[in-house]
């Protein structure tokens, strides 16, 4: 990795020994805006396919392998996606998780869409970054200060594109860019490796953690709502630095609140990116508006009922739509089997052992694949980062 690191060092010698040029975003490009007028009616029998907001939040490279299609005329005006372009995502419930991007880093099979809730950009000269630098680019942590400004909001937070063209990235010499993404792409292939096999193991685990709460026939049979007291957090999303208490959404925010709403509980993410995943949360916390408090209130193990938890697929169960949300109803509906409290104990002592094997990350693979990200992160961070060409 370091004969690579040198090879850019000496091309950045010799191609830009004074630095290259840096360019607000708004001058090299234009933005456009993901689908208009369409019913929900056009989501269930569509022709033709789009990316979704969870295939942008989620890939730094859009996943071309898509199965969620929308109705599309032939009469309409509707942006397409194409080749080289850079969507964001247009809203998050913090702003360190607004324009999230993912580039399109192969050509499209047909005609390609994009969802009404995230916005594209498409450079004017498209030589002028390759698409698989950009999608480094864009998710770089310097760069990711830089969107996180763009965003404002209360209770959910939006980008502004005014702000957005603002944004000032670095236009490095292609043969630059093309170093750049081998270092890279062989960090992200190691990885993904790690991610592969730690991903075996989860299932492996979440097998066996369904085969084991369910292997009890006895006990009461009852409906979440009748355990769990389920309640929307707060509203205040901003997080308070001066406090001493985690936030919580639908999954750890930044920051600390000077209060606190829930203690050594679970926490479900019930609206955007995290809906329908449930998280368990030690210690006192704050939960934001976009995370469900989930007070128990019948005589059962807590930790016991954060697995019955797991066992749920909300996250399938999300309403369609603009974004992903959880509603009261699908969370109280589901009945579950309760067992005596003894039972419960041993249950539990057994699947935390298991689930510290796959998320402790002072342990395991867990531990190896949180190295290997840092170290990722810090070259990334050390090969996108450039002086600026003094005029």
């Amino acid at each position: 990795m370091t004969k690579h690191v040198s090879k850019i060092e000496k091309l950045i010698a010799e191609l830009c020994p004074n630095g290259v040029e840096f360019k607000e975003l708004g001058k090299l490009g234009d933005f456009y805006g993901g689908l208009s007028g369409k019913s929900k009616d056009d989501f269930s029998n569509g022709n033709a396919k789009f990316v979704t907001y969870m295939n942008i939040f989620s890939n730094i490279a859009v996943n071309t392998d898509i199965n969620t299609f929308v109705k599309v005329s032939k009469d309409e005006n509707q942006n397409k996606i194409e080749y080289g372009d850079v969507l964001f995502t247009g809203s998050s419930e913090t702003p360190n998780e607004c324009g999230m991007s993912s580039v399109l880093t192969k050509e499209a099979d047909g005609s390609l869409y994009l969802n009404s809730f995230c916005f594209g950009f498409r450079f004017h000269n498209t030589n002028l970054l390759l698409p698989e630098f950009s999608k480094y680019l864009f998710r770089d942590e310097q760069m990711r200060k830089q969107i996180a400004k763009t965003a404002s909001g209360v209770t959910r937070f939006n980008v502004s594109k005014k702000r957005f063209a603002k944004i000032i990235i670095p236009l490095p010499p292609i043969a630059v860019q093309e170093e750049i993404i081998k270092v890279l792409n062989n960090f992200t292939e190691l990885e993904a490796e790690l991610e592969a096999e730690l991903e075996a193991r989860k299932k492996q685990y979440e097998y066996y953690r369904k085969d084991l709460m369910l292997s009890s026939n006895k006990g009461d049979w009852k409906a979440l709502g009748d355990i769990y007291d389920f309640q929307y957090g707060e509203g205040n999303t901003i997080p308070n630095t001066g406090g001493k208490y985690p936030v919580y959404g639908g999954n750890r925010l930044a920051g600390q609140h000077d209060q606190y709403n829930s203690e050594d509980a679970p926490v479900i993410g019930h609206i955007g990116a995290y809906a329908g995943i449930v998280n368990w949360v030690k210690g006192k916390h704050f939960v934001t508006y976009n995370g469900v408090i989930c007070k128990i209130k019948t005589n059962i193990n807590p930790r016991y009922g954060y697995y019955l938890l797991l066992l749920q697929d909300f996250r399938s169960q999300a309403h369609a739509g603009s974004q992903p949300f959880i509603s009261y109803d699908i969370l109280k509906k589901a009945t579950v089997q309760i067992p005596d409290l003894s039972h419960q104990n041993s249950v539990v002592a057994i699947l935390d052992k298991l689930e510290a094997l796959v998320n402790d990350i002072s342990i395991g693979l867990p531990a190896e694949l949180s190295a290997r990200r840092q170290q990722y992160e810090y070259y990334q961070g050390k090969l996108l980062t450039f002086n600026e060409y003094a005029k």
